[in-house]
Parts: structure tokens; sequence; C-alpha cells
């Protein structure tokens, strides 16, 4: 996860929405906080996030959503595959379906459509955070050898 590494950047920047009671959102209120993690395997640029979203009010992960915001034409060059289907679930926002997801998952996928999404300054962010968590990952390991005097 992003706050793993950079508990300071995350802890400022972690986007956070808030539901009242009265809202029209499809959603229990209180606070949803939208977790970033990034692929840490070595080499990989994907170029996509995972957001683990986390209720204030149960302290549960209610929806794991995937985005890609490369066009799809990155998505099948860099798995070699250009089904639709396939590059459809790549190129997010979508629920990832390899994680458990509460029933509340769909609508969090909306807010994250209506809301986040169209905050071009937010989705700026989260790729200046997939760089430097991907430099991070990527950077040489220095060699840890010590000389013998």
């Amino acid at each position: 996860m992003f706050h793993s590494r950079f508990p300071e950047i995350a802890e400022r920047e972690t986007r956070t929405i808030k539901v009242l009671p009265w809202s029209k959102a499809d959603l229990p209120w209180g606070e949803y906080a939208f977790l970033e993690m990034f692929c840490d395997e070595q080499g990989c640029d994907c170029r996509r996030v995972f957001f683990s979203v986390v209720s204030s009010r149960t302290k549960n992960i209610e929806a794991v959503l995937a985005y890609g915001w490369e066009p799809p034409s990155f998505y099948a060059t860099w798995m070699r595959n250009d089904d639709p289907h396939t590059v459809a679930g790549l190129k997010g926002p979508t629920l990832n379906s390899g994680s458990p997801q509460s029933k509340w998952a769909p609508s969090i996928l909306e807010l994250f459509k209506t809301v986040l999404l169209s905050d071009s300054a937010y989705m700026d962010r989260v790729i200046r955070h997939y760089k430097l968590f991907r430099d991070h990952i990527d950077r040489p390991k220095r060699n840890k050898i010590k000389k013998r005097a």
C-alpha cells in the first residue's frame, strides 16, 4: 500500500468522501477513505491503482476498486492481448474481480466515477503517487556487502 511506504504523504493526501445522512447516494452515512495500492513487483509498469475503500463507521474495506488511466491500446500491448473484455478489465474504473466486495461496492464505484474521476487534480495526484511508488520499488538495490579492511 502507498501509505506503508510513504505514510506522511498518504496522511496528507489520502482522499475521503463524506456521505451525509440525507445524501442521495445509495450508501450509509459516514466517511469513505480511498486507500491507494500499487503493484510492488519490480519492473512492472501496469499504470493502475487499486483503492481499498474503508468506511469510517464499520472500519471495514467495503470495496476494492481498480483503475487504469492509460488508453486501451496501452493495456493491449502491455498484456500482449487485445481481447476487448481483458483490456476493459484493466482500463478502469471497475470493481476488482479478485477481491471480496460488500453490498455497497457498486455504489462506491459510482461515487468514485462521479466524484473522484471527475477531479483531474486528484487523478493527477494518484498518477504522481504511482510514479513515486514505482521509483521506490524499481530503484537499484545498493550492494550491502562490506569490504574487509
